[in-house]
């Protein structure tokens, strides 16, 4: 059941422009890893390498998923879910005129999803029971709070052995964020994921994180070889706690 995610001497950009320079990171089996960094220095940019939407200059991107490697640079993003890869992506991306269920049964589409599609969506109402609640509402009636559990929960529904989540905390008030946060970890831990997640909020990031990057202007600064570690890192202290 082991799962794992290996990127290296990655390079992207946006025609002329160089986002991502030489990137070079890993998430275990199980593990939570935290990538950090504020607006613009290329987070959402590295989630979308990993997923095929964006397709590096060079470098690779390796999925170990049951003892099967998988070179992820030049597949399709749809090849890339049917391994067990899922996104939660920035700002929700939800179908805001489909309802709630309707929602979630389309991240059910791969097919080791389809066959246990009734477990995983008892799983999700027992998880996030508002969305239970509210299964016929239309997703874009939904507070931004709940969105985002739609988010997350149509992500479990193609059962994923990999998590990405970028920004979470985007447009949420405070104890939002912290519930969310707190949710991804209680998902890491029910489902057995690997999750890489992308965050500007270091202080509710590291909470969850075994250990973590920030990456600054495209490139890896530092990296935490565990929470300890990036709590007391000079970088973080700077631009984070503002100490």
């Amino acid at each position: 059941m082991a799962s794992s995610l290996a990127i290296a001497g990655v390079n992207a950009a946006y025609g002329a422009v160089r986002v991502l320079e030489d990137i070079s990171m890993g998430v275990g089996s199980g593990e939570t890893v935290a990538l950090l960094g504020t607006n613009g220095n290329g987070k959402s940019t590295l989630i979308k390498c990993v997923m095929g939407i964006v397709r590096p200059t060079s470098g690779s991107i390796t999925a170990e998923i049951d003892g099967k490697r998988h070179q992820l640079v030049g597949m399709t993003t749809e090849a890339i879910v049917d391994l067990g890869i899922a996104l939660v992506p920035e700002g929700r991306r939800l179908f805001p005129k489909l309802t709630v269920a309707e929602n979630l049964l389309l991240g059910a589409f791969r097919p080791m999803a389809r066959a246990h599609l009734k477990k995983n969506l008892a799983y999700c109402f027992e998880a996030f029971p508002v969305l239970a609640e509210r299964r016929d509402q239309l997703a874009g009636s939904m507070s931004g709070g709940e969105q985002q559990m739609l988010a997350l929960a149509r992500a479990l529904m193609s059962a994923p052995r990999i998590l990405l989540v970028d920004e979470p905390s985007v447009g949420l008030a405070p104890l939002l964020v912290r519930r969310t946060i707190e949710k991804i970890k209680e998902l890491k831990d029910s489902y057995h994921l690997s999750v890489l997640m992308a965050e500007q909020n270091f202080t509710q990031a590291i909470k969850i994180a075994d250990r973590g990057y920030v990456i600054v202007h495209g490139k890896i600064a530092f990296e935490g070889r565990s929470a300890d570690e990036l709590n007391n890192n000079e970088l973080i202290r700077k631009f984070y706690l503002g100490l």
